[in-house]
């Protein structure tokens, strides 16, 4: 009797990796897998952030939900800290970027234009609430580097915000 039950539960393990097994292979695919999803993917990694010749700091950009949201986690070379959300719109085919550090809140939207992401919206300061028009654009480099060039309006005129070259962190 007691090898029968044996049986009877292997019999039972097999059949169930093979309902599991079988169910994962027919489920859907990543609603998030079509190519607009993926446009701005060439931002993803561990980074070195270089300005004039100099680190600044380090980031870290995660695919995750499915790929459906871009993380950002920075951190400055003097401790500063901020992070951002980016996923694509599907219903305003475009692209957002929701940043938040603890003095700044950043809000983009766009898309990818002459293969650089660039997204427009506008800039909070915190301390004095302020909120300016900004800008932002990612170039994938040709040697592996990507070029994020910001710039905020005052007083009518575009003025250079932040210029730094994401050089891949190698561990």
């Amino acid at each position: 009797m007691q090898r029968c039950l044996c049986i009877s539960c292997k019999f039972f393990v097999i059949l169930l990796v093979l309902i599991t097994v079988s169910a994962q292979s027919i489920a859907a695919p990543s609603p998030c897998a079509a190519a607009e999803y993926r446009q701005f993917d060439f931002w993803l990694g561990r980074w070195r952030v270089e300005a004039a010749g100099k680190t600044v700091g380090s980031n870290v950009i995660s695919a995750n939900h499915n790929g459906c949201l871009l993380e950002e986690r920075w951190t400055s070379a003097n401790g500063g800290t901020g992070s951002s959300m980016n996923f694509y719109d599907p219903k305003r085919q475009q692209w957002r970027q929701v940043w938040v550090s603890g003095g700044t809140l950043i809000d983009l939207r766009g898309g990818l234009r002459d293969n650089s992401m660039r997204l427009t919206g506008t800039i909070t300061y915190l301390a004095d609430g302020s909120e300016l028009p900004f800008r932002g654009q990612w170039t994938p480099l040709v040697d592996g580097r990507v070029r994020q060039f910001f710039e905020e309006q005052r007083a009518g005129s575009w003025q250079v915000w932040f210029e730094g070259f994401y050089i891949k962190d190698v561990e």
